[in-house]
């Protein structure tokens, strides 16, 4: 190839219509970005919301199969959740996932036993603390 060639094709090449891209295309390869950032960072969100319900619905499920056993070694009601740890029937009280605590659980007072008219009255469920909303649109404290 001559010298001459290979200058034509390369001044061809940079001719000025093909030296960078056009403000519009910059525009829209930034909206797409900032779409698909969008999809992933609410995406995201979900993920960590459905984790912490996931969380939630063990440990209620625990501490209720703990006052459920309580119950039936005792005949009774623990009167805290502080008894169902001092009586190892759980290690310790768990953290609330939406409250991110572990003083906030809710309490419900067991109903009387008819078959066991003296005992004294406990815990019969226990609840979260928590104000939000659920995903699937119920109160966390409802749950």
């Amino acid at each position: 190839m001559d010298p001459g060639a290979v200058r034509r094709r390369l001044s061809g090449a940079l001719d000025g219509r093909d030296r960078g891209f056009t403000l519009i295309e910059l525009m829209v390869v930034t909206l797409v970005i900032v779409v698909l950032a969008g999809i992933v960072l609410a995406q995201y969100g979900n993920t960590v919301t459905r984790s912490k319900e996931a969380v939630l619905a063990e440990d209620l499920f625990q501490m209720r199969k703990a006052i459920d056993e309580y119950y039936a070694d005792k005949n009774k009601y623990p009167p805290s959740l502080d008894a169902l740890v001092a009586e190892r029937y759980i290690r310790e009280i768990p953290v609330d996932p939406f409250t991110s605590s572990a003083d906030t659980w809710q309490t419900e007072t067991a109903e009387p036993d008819p078959r066991n008219p003296g005992a004294e009255i406990g815990i019969g469920d226990v609840k979260s603390g928590a104000q939000q909303t659920a995903l699937d649109g119920t109160p966390y404290s409802e749950w």
